[in-house]
């Protein structure tokens, strides 16, 4: 994916959430902002490490943590026992296939969801994220039926 992002631009968001700019938060959050495919800590780490391990798994939690924090990034569990991060933290829904699992974003409006401002029972609601599974355009392109 090409980098749309400067060096720049990360220095200058983790500024502004308040956050001490080091070369991991920068080389961590600039990894999340050039891919969309909702990565692991381990996938995350193999970028970074490419070649030369500079990184370890406790520092690449440790300033994940520090940009969930401060907004910037987004944890998201779509599967038991794996958490995923997400650089987009605008409002939005996720599908995921069924298939290759691949997660893609869906923008917030293209879901016609409708809750209530309470649940029965008194729960109130603050927040709600969708998740779609299916078969991606992709695995279907290939011929692949999503019965895994």
């Amino acid at each position: 994916m090409t980098n749309v992002y400067t060096s720049d631009s990360v220095v200058e968001a983790l500024r502004h959430k308040g956050l001490r700019v080091t070369p991991q938060r920068v080389a961590v959050y600039n990894n999340l902002l050039e891919r969309s495919d909702h990565p692991t800590v381990d996938q995350i780490m193999g970028d970074l490490n490419q070649g030369l391990p500079i990184s370890s798994k406790a520092t690449v939690y440790s300033t994940l943590s520090s940009l969930r924090e401060a907004g910037l990034v987004r944890e998201i569990l779509l599967e038991e026992g794996v958490t995923r991060y997400d650089s987009n933290v605008a409002p939005h829904h996720h599908f995921r296939c069924t298939s290759c699992k691949c997660i893609i974003d869906v923008p917030w409006n293209a879901l016609n969801v409708s809750l209530a401002a309470s649940l029965p029972g008194g729960h109130a609601v603050s927040s709600h994220e969708v998740t779609v599974y299916g078969v991606c355009q992709s695995c279907q392109s290939a011929g692949d039926s999503g019965k895994n």
